[in-house]
């Protein structure tokens, strides 16, 4: 058998199979053992391939590609520390549900453990983040082995995109030479069933209608219940869950990542300032529940999430239809593994809509006030972190995609970014909740999921600068709101904003970097706004020109924390006022 026939029949045979499966994008970080993979790769008519040199920016560009698509990416690296650079976005895919099939090359068997160069221990490298690992056979031709290669390239495609999705990782050792033979006209040809190997059939998971009437019947009888819609992105859920909502008489507590705020036409039920009135303990007397049901991941306000844990004597309803366990406050009396449209339709057959709730009237009352508490109190002379957020669907385009970082930025997005009518679509990485790969995310997601713009804060921007490769080598269209208020401003409202002594140092950690250099070294456009008429004329340049665009805005962050608690206290005392009228 000749090498150099075996290791192109093989690695030819899984790459025609990976098309077969529905993959079209794959991000490739260059290197030397995973070269025959490449070189295949890149002779397929059907991949669009993406070439990215660092793998940790490679991995989350990936992640934003499926994110944007929901739809499996590949990607594919060299032997070493590369596979291991893929590990923070490998994380943040797992905890997020993002399906991603990760190919690492790495030395054949008698290369390992014997101080071989670049050789590492690449098996199970990702441990439990990964749905399913496979070490893949060393190549060959026979037919037997071809299948083999197909069938594993099927069910790892399957294994990624089925419910709750993930990363899925095969490990691929090569001997040397690595080149193949590319010069065969017939080389993607499959001799056995062309159009396949073999298909992975899931079905949704559901309930018996016994198991739908008994939960209607609990519903229908309490009225004091709400809906809570963390980060979910599928497509129709909103409409099922609004109707849910009005035919129960259940407020929803929409989080920004759930669509909620600007995808639905059905408005009324939604509430979008709980943030603010949840920490106050007026306002949370007022609205205890007696049956709370919740989708999604758990919000991202931790006023939210201190409130559902003080109701813990409610029914608590969480509908996953990954079948997780996402409770961390253990406060499911009920885990139900159902597709969460599913569940929404499946109730509404058994109940009648409720005519008149005084308690949802409370809750929505309460929305109310609290917003336009904010919108009169909010400071529309100076430029600000909170209005720079609630101007957000005015400023962008309709059907804009906007990609928020972590810590601050996804927090006032929750706080000040209300119901509106724009259709656009927020995205995150809230899996782990990291700042890392942030920007590379975005990019990768711009590829199909434009007008793309990035909202995050200064140290998060510099955590991910090699990211900003992809935008100059693709031409990308990005345009990033750079919040700079040279730290971390989210320390200004945690207990150590109080002891002085060493908090710049350990926490407020000012860069003091000047980011004009970084963004006109990759071929972008950088503008700084001072005040608002900046800040609003650089958006309206930045729609009209393509590839990266930055603005930045200074903010302080001292400054930023006395705001946020001046509008919750606006909002305490129409609080306060509203509770007496109650009584």
């Amino acid at each position: 058998m000749n090498h150099q026939s075996a290791l192109t029949a093989y690695i030819a045979a899984f790459v025609a199979e990976l098309v077969n499966t529905g993959i079209k994008d794959v991000v490739v970080s260059p290197g030397s053992r995973s070269t025959p993979m490449a070189m295949v790769m890149a002779e397929h008519p059907g991949l669009n391939l993406h070439v990215h040199v660092d793998e940790r920016s490679a991995a989350f560009f990936a992640l934003g590609i499926a994110k944007a698509t929901k739809k499996t990416v590949a990607i594919l690296c060299t032997s070493g520390t590369a596979a291991a650079n893929y590990f923070p976005a490998i994380v943040e895919a797992r905890y997020s549900r993002v399906p991603l099939l990760v190919l690492t090359a790495d030395r054949p068997h008698e290369l390992r453990d014997v101080g071989a160069p670049q050789a590492i221990d690449q098996i199970n490298l990702y441990g439990k983040h990964v749905k399913w690992f496979n070490e893949m056979a060393l190549p060959e031709e026979s037919a037997d082995v071809l299948r083999y290669a197909r069938t594993v390239c099927a069910r790892a495609a399957s294994a990624a995109i089925q419910a709750p999705a993930g990363p899925v990782h095969l490990n691929f050792p090569f001997r040397e030479p690595l080149i193949p033979d590319l010069e065969d006209d017939r080389l993607f040809e499959l001799a056995e069933r062309p159009e396949g190997y073999v298909s992975v059939n899931v079905g949704k998971r559901t309930l018996t209608e016994e198991e739908f009437r008994r939960m209607a019947a609990v519903f229908e009888k309490h009225e004091k219940g709400i809906i809570v819609c963390g980060q979910i992105d599928h497509k129709g859920f909103n409409e099922k869950v609004a109707l849910l909502a009005e035919a129960l008489g259940y407020p929803v507590l929409a989080d920004p990542l759930s669509q909620l705020r600007s995808e639905t036409e059905y408005g009324d039920w939604i509430v979008d300032t709980y943030d603010a009135f949840l920490r106050f303990e007026e306002a949370k007397n007022m609205l205890k529940p007696d049956v709370v049901i919740r989708f999604g991941a758990m919000p991202v306000s931790k006023a939210a999430g201190i409130f559902l844990k003080e109701n813990r004597n409610a029914w608590q309803y969480v509908v996953d239809g990954g079948g997780g366990w996402i409770d961390p406050h253990a406060l499911s009396t009920e885990m139900v593994y159902c597709d969460e449209e599913l569940f929404c339709a499946g109730i509404l057959q058994h109940v009648q809509k409720r005519h008149g709730s005084n308690f949802a009237d409370r809750w929505l009352k309460m929305n109310g006030l609290s917003k336009a508490a904010m919108d009169a109190g909010m400071d529309r002379e100076n430029l600000n972190e909170s209005f720079v957020y609630h101007q957000l669907p005015e400023l962008l385009p309709e059907g804009a995609s906007l990609f928020v970082g972590n810590s601050m930025p996804i927090r006032d997005l929750d706080s000040f970014y209300w119901q509106n009518r724009t259709d656009i679509r927020v995205l995150a990485n809230r899996g782990a909740n990291g700042i890392d790969g942030v920007t590379s995310t975005a990019l990768g997601a711009s590829l199909y999921a434009g007008p793309m713009y990035l909202v995050l804060g200064d140290l998060t921007f510099f955590h991910d600068l090699n990211g900003l490769i992809a935008a100059k080598q693709y031409k990308l269209d990005l345009t990033v709101i750079l919040i700079n208020n040279n730290g971390g401003g989210i320390f200004s409202f945690l207990p150590q904003s109080g002891k002085a002594k060493n908090f710049e140092q350990l926490f407020g950690t000012p860069l003091n970097l000047d980011f004009s250099h970084a963004v006109e070294m990759y071929g972008g456009k950088f503008f700084s706004a001072s005040d608002w008429e900046q800040f609003r004329d650089s958006l309206a340049i930045a729609k009209e020109k393509s590839g990266l665009k930055v603005i930045e805005v200074i903010t302080n962050r001292e400054a930023n924390a006395a705001d946020h608690r001046r509008l919750w206290q606006s909002v305490s005392r129409e609080i306060n006022k509203f509770a007496d009228m109650e009584k």
